[in-house]
């Protein structure tokens, strides 16, 4: 496989986890076009994208790491959700985030986490656990769960409970993602993208964001179709068949940049 198809066909699953960890679409993909200009203009990093996945997310690491500051917004005027990520970011130091990040949103093993990281892997599960227990420390919320699924919707429902949250409503189509949200004012939304009536769960997801300031985190067998750069798109987005880790991390990840929490 040539350098460029290798880039091409990781650049969405990376274009995810900038998006996670920075908990922004803006900042997030800042970072992974800073990490290609400097694999453009570094001969020796570039070369050493041609080893794979894992290569690309440490040089992605690397420029995060040197340049873990506040990155500007391409001339755009920042979100009130973008600015409180911002915000909490300036104050917390994100290595525990990222091995979670990596070893459950991203499926890397240990080992690749720390090659990625470049820290002992014994360390790696020492900030996982560290990431896990912010996660259960943050605030409670209210849950929309949108899915037409009734298993994976009962299965959603158990997850969110089992870490406190409540359950606001149910709806498997967009219509009744709409007459949930006309009766209870969700705090967190957890959106299928195909509904049973054939109806989007993005557009029902815009019609929440109409008339509510909410984190969203989509659930889709296709990320890649989501990630292309070419229209606002989805920060937190977990993958079909999912995890439970993964979807308690991006829900931690959510919760942790949530706009109307105040910022420690």
């Amino acid at each position: 496989m040539s350098l460029g198809q290798n880039v091409a066909d990781n650049l969405p699953y990376l274009r995810r986890y900038a998006r996670a960890l920075t908990g922004s679409q803006t900042t997030g993909d800042n970072f992974v076009r800073a990490t290609l200009e400097a694999a453009i203009a570094d001969p020796e990093l570039k070369a050493s994208l041609d080893q794979g996945r894992v290569a690309l997310y440490r040089a992605f690491n690397k420029v995060w790491a040197s340049a873990y500051l506040e990155v500007e917004q391409s001339g755009e005027t920042a979100s009130d959700h973008e600015s409180a990520a911002q915000g909490k970011l300036s104050k917390v130091t994100p290595l525990n985030r990222q091995a979670l990040l990596l070893t459950t949103l991203e499926d890397f093993s240990l080992a690749e986490t720390a090659e990625i990281m470049e820290v002992p892997s014994e360390d790696v599960e020492t900030l996982v656990q560290e990431a896990i227990n912010d996660i259960d420390g943050n605030s409670k919320t209210s849950v929309l769960i949108i899915e037409d699924e009734p298993l994976i919707s009962m299965q959603l429902e158990d997850l969110v409970t089992s870490l406190g949250h409540n359950i606001c409503g149910t709806a498997a189509t967009r219509t009744q993602a709409a007459a949930v949200v006309a009766e209870n004012t969700p705090g967190l939304v957890l959106a299928d993208i195909q509904l049973a009536d054939g109806s989007s769960g993005l557009d029902a997801v815009d019609d929440i964001l109409a008339v509510c300031s909410v984190p969203v985190i989509f659930i889709t067998a296709y990320p890649e179709r989501l990630l292309t750069g070419d229209r606002p798109e989805p920060t937190y987005l977990v993958t079909k068949p999912f995890q439970e880790a993964t979807v308690k991390t991006a829900i931690g990840q959510a919760m942790f940049f949530d706009s109307s929490k105040p910022l420690n």
